[in-house]
């Protein structure tokens, strides 16, 4: 049978280095969306997402602004859960290219500004405000000149304004750079999962898929006035003249009541080496590697320095009591038992339930939720399957599998909670509050921001559709997944404690320094592993830009693990040899404490590197859910902390003989 097993495993790996290794094969790309191939002149249409801005991180719909409209009417494309949840919205745009054809365009000329269109014009201009387009799952790339360095950014803004002037000019001329990649469709080319599923393109299917793959999309917006007795003689999708972007700014499109816009662009397909495998390569260029290794070299530090201490207490400290202790014979053991001092003295406390000990159960189970999705979610981004082409599947897949990770939750939360009460009873109340807990504070958080969303008109708000949704998929699979992991907890066998605990508790010596002191100084060394990582991050999130290294993140999560199991058993190993037999709350803060610190940094980045948000309203929101992911920092780091300590001090009294 063994032998049998390891012929399929040798067959199956041949296989895979076969397909892999063959000419035929000249690419193996996992994450993604299908690729499309068009034909000459086959017509492209683009769509528009929300409207975006760092300034006040409130996004928009396209067609709030005086744009112009598809002839056949807006029309939203599908979105995912991750998507709707984003702000994300994507419709249909009138911009039309046809494969391989150079054509300078006209698009249309508005009725005359009123005086809402333009103080919204001016506002969304000044609110730095960008365009979000998107051709073949592409957004568009504008670059940019900023103190002779040449920055690389997605969209393009609605206007600006110029230096020293209080006039505001529309953005209403796009030039467009197409890159495109000739496919011919030879042999077996792309082996993709996506948004469309998994597809094998063979040579069966060269006829088919011949044509052009689309590899980039660049703008190159400006401001251009045009004579509206002339545009407006103009149909849609006219010819015009090439448009040299002016410098000048009375040949520029200024925003003001009574005005005509006119829009027009031109596109330009340029032939590409690029291959569509590698089409997101210019999205995705990680910056600043050096620093990202930095930051695993000083946590490797930290976690070395941790380890060394944990060492010298398990082989020097912990061991050779022991073992003096047990080469005794029962009357020196007894009079030692007199003398005894430190950890050994609490024996008959250190199992003694905590107080809360319900809402610690709750927490804990909520915790192992939270790491099992992060954990899970990072490996499988890791590996590449949390692409930047499928939007909101990182978020998509992080609720999922948050929802079925309930029946863990319920099951680890329940079985603690048997194991300091010694009784099943209650097990029902513990585990709709393991559902409820966590869940209660983001929906709470979120109905709260929900309201000042939409109260600015935001995309950014939640449909009440949605929150349905989301009620549903928690009460039909999060509810009862908890509920069947509690009822499994009651039945497996409870943790049996190796020393019995007194009746009468112990007196805690007194001490110089409170103990909450020491535990919050924990938290320094988690976050010290944490927060180079934290800043790109935030900047991912509110700054616009892509977050792709995570090998980095998954390296700087095993390491934050490390560190905050280490640090709660040192800190839990202190307070025992001081007496204190409490320390229950102390190992799960000793490293939860960190998300003090992670909302702390996120204060200190809103005030000294979002310095362009703008707004109590913009303020209000970054802080909401900078509080969502310090709470799940808290509980997730807290659970790892608890149930290390937990399991030290389980094995560190086993070996105790003290009646």
């Amino acid at each position: 049978m063994a032998l049998s097993s390891t012929s399929k495993r040798r067959f199956w790996a041949a296989f895979i280095y076969v397909v892999l290794s063959s000419p035929a094969c000249s690419g193996f790309y996992l994450p993604g969306s299908y690729m499309n191939t068009y034909s000459n002149g086959q017509v492209i249409n683009a769509k528009v997402n929300s409207m975006t801005s760092i300034e006040t991180e409130l996004p928009f719909n396209y067609y709030s602004l005086p744009y112009c409209k598809p002839s056949e009417g807006i029309k939203k494309s599908a979105e995912n859960l991750g998507e709707l949840l984003m702000g994300d919205q994507i419709n249909n745009s009138p911009y039309r290219f046809r494969m391989n054809k150079n054509e300078s365009l006209y698009l249309c000329t508005t009725t005359a500004l009123n005086e809402h269109e333009v103080k919204l014009l001016k506002q969304r201009s000044r609110d730095l405000y960008q365009v979000n387009m998107i051709l073949d799952n592409l957004p568009a790339m504008r670059f940019a000149n900023q103190k002779g360095v040449k920055v690389q950014w997605t969209g393009f803004p609605v206007g600006y304004t110029p230096p020293n002037s209080n006039d505001d000019y529309i953005i209403n001329h796009l030039q467009f750079k197409v890159l495109i990649h000739e496919y011919e469709g030879a042999g077996v080319e792309i082996i993709d999962t996506g948004e469309a599923g998994m597809g094998v393109i063979s040579g069966a299917d060269k006829k088919a898929v011949s044509g052009y793959e689309i590899v980039g999309f660049e703008v190159n917006p400006c401001s251009v006035k045009y004579d509206p007795k002339k545009m407006t003689k103009l149909h849609r999708y006219d010819g015009i003249t090439a448009v040299k972007c002016p410098m000048e700014l009375d040949k520029s499109q200024i925003i003001r009541e009574h005005e005509t816009v006119s829009f027009t662009y031109e596109v330009e397909f340029v032939k590409s080496n690029i291959r569509w495998p590698s089409r997101w390569d210019a999205y995705l260029k990680m910056e600043g590697a050096r620093v990202h290794w930095f930051s695993i070299m000083n946590s490797l530090m930290v976690i070395f320095f941790l380890a060394g201490i944990v060492f010298v207490i398990f082989l020097r400290t912990v061991r050779r009591d022991l073992t003096r202790y047990e080469e005794l014979d029962k009357e020196a053991q007894a009079q030692m038992n007199e003398e005894l001092s430190g950890w050994k003295l609490v024996v008959g406390d250190v199992f003694r339930e905590p107080n809360h000990s319900k809402l610690l159960c709750v927490m804990v189970g909520d915790g192992v939720q939270i790491t099992g999705m992060a954990v899970v979610t990072i490996v499988f981004a890791a590996l590449g399957f949390m692409s930047p082409a499928s939007r909101g599947m990182l978020l998509t897949g992080m609720i999922i599998l948050y929802l079925f990770l309930g029946i863990v939750a319920g099951y680890i939360g329940v079985r603690l909670w048997r194991t300091i009460k010694g009784t099943s009873e209650e097990w029902r109340s513990v585990s709709w509050l393991i559902a409820c807990f966590f869940p209660g504070i983001v929906f709470l958080i979120l109905t709260l921001l929900n309201c000042i969303l939409w109260g600015s008109n935001s995309t950014g708000a939640i449909p009440i559709s949605l929150y349905f949704v989301l009620l549903s998929l928690w009460f039909c699979i999060s509810v009862p997944l908890t509920l069947l992991g509690g009822l499994l907890g009651t039945r497996a066998e409870a943790i049996q404690y190796p020393v019995r605990t007194n009746q009468i508790p112990r007196e805690i010596p007194a001490r110089k320094y409170p103990s909450w002191l020491l535990v919050l100084g924990a938290g320094t060394l988690p976050f010290g592993t944490l927060f180079i990582e934290l800043f790109f991050i935030l900047s991912s999130i509110w700054l616009g830009r892509f977050y792709y290294v995570f090998g980095f993140l998954l390296v700087v999560l095993l390491l934050l693990v490390t560190v905050c199991a280490e640090v709660s058993v040192v800190l839990t190993y202190m307070h025992l040899c001081v007496e204190d037999w409490m320390w229950w709350w102390k190992a799960f803060y000793a490293s939860g404490s960190v998300a003090l610190y992670v909302f702390l940094y996120s204060i200190n980045y809103l005030v000294f590197d979002l310095k362009s948000l703008s707004g109590p309203v913009s303020a209000t929101l970054y802080l909401g859910y900078s509080l969502i992911i310090a709470i799940a920092i808290m509980l997730s780091t807290g659970t790892i902390g608890f149930l290390t300590s937990f399991c030290f001090v389980h094995y560190l009294f086993s070996s105790v003989k003290i009646d």
